[in-house]
């Protein structure tokens, strides 16, 4: 896979397809190959460049120097309104998907992210709006301590230690996605397995969890800003997500104006197979809305 030079750091990425870019953001910890290869090859058929690529400080990306911390204390900090002493912030990760743009002679491009990557993708949108021609939030906040609140269960499952083990590593990962998922999309055991297995041989960089976690604390609510964001916006989210709560999805969507609110029932923290057509739909729609948009404003001068 390519790297390009971006923000100062070294993005690994991988494009699908031919047609309008779709960039595609993971969340916290994760790979580009959390994005499963069935899934990018599905949009790219829908006529999209399907670029998916490794955050900083996960993968085969820069890795940044500093210290990790423990993400439990960090997240006791937040709550209680006390600063967090972040490496870098979503500002910076935003700044590096724009430099991937830039990189890969892009100008403007649909981004879709979930969890940390839903919240890389609406700071984007804000402190780079020509770049983006629709943002789409999947299970994901609009920012602020009050949508730090999980059920225990599923910030225990996500921040139990693990050793560095492959074999530890992967079923750790089936723990993790059965107990985030919801009660009508389980995750698929085999995928879940697959896709550790191959994480932990590109790259197992457990530092890079926490400094993802303290950039997310650290930065805040986004919801005055994402009043301002003009592009057509879908905001996708499950019913059953113990880790972020549906009242987080509804937030973002009233914090951006005349943004697509779609809570789907029995959905939880996770992208099973069961849930990729309703969830490429809802994409390849508010592209086109995107690209409707882009024309009419392209007509206009």
């Amino acid at each position: 896979m390519p790297k390009a030079q971006s923000n100062g750091i070294d993005i690994e990425y991988e494009e699908f397809g031919q047609g309008t870019p779709l960039v595609l953001i993971m969340g916290l910890g994760a790979q580009l190959v959390h994005w499963p290869d069935d899934f990018c090859q599905q949009l790219a058929s829908r006529g999209f460049r399907v670029v998916r690529f490794d955050n900083r400080d996960s993968g085969l990306s820069s890795k940044i120097q500093g210290r990790a911390g423990n993400p439990r204390l960090l997240i006791a900090r937040a709550l209680a309104g006390m600063p967090i002493d972040a490496i870098y912030t979503l500002n910076d990760m935003a700044d590096d998907v724009a430099g991937l743009l830039d990189a890969l002679g892009i100008d403007s491009a649909h981004v879709a992210g979930v969890s940390m990557g839903g919240m890389i993708a609406q700071t984007l949108a804000i402190l780079h709006p020509h770049r983006v021609r629709s943002l789409t939030s999947i299970m994901s906040t609009p920012g602020g301590r009050r949508y730090m609140l999980a059920k225990p269960r599923a910030l225990r499952a996500l921040f139990r230690p693990v050793r560095p083990v492959r074999e530890h590593v992967v079923e750790n990962a089936v723990h993790v996605f059965r107990t985030i998922a919801g009660r009508r999309y389980p995750p698929d055991d085999t995928l879940v397995r697959a896709t550790a297995g191959s994480a932990f041989d590109r790259g197992f960089f457990p530092a890079g969890f926490v400094r993802h976690t303290a950039a997310v604390l650290a930065s805040g609510s986004r919801a005055g800003a994402l009043r301002f964001v003009r592009v057509p916006s879908l905001v996708l989210h499950g019913s059953d997500d113990p880790l972020i709560f549906p009242s987080a999805a509804r937030a973002t969507a009233r914090a951006i104006p005349g943004a697509r609110l779609h809570i789907i029932d029995g959905w939880g923290h996770n992208l099973p197979r069961a849930i990729w057509p309703t969830v490429i739909e809802e994409i390849v729609q508010i592209a086109q809305r995107g690209d409707q948009r882009a024309s009419t404003r392209s007509a206009r001068t």
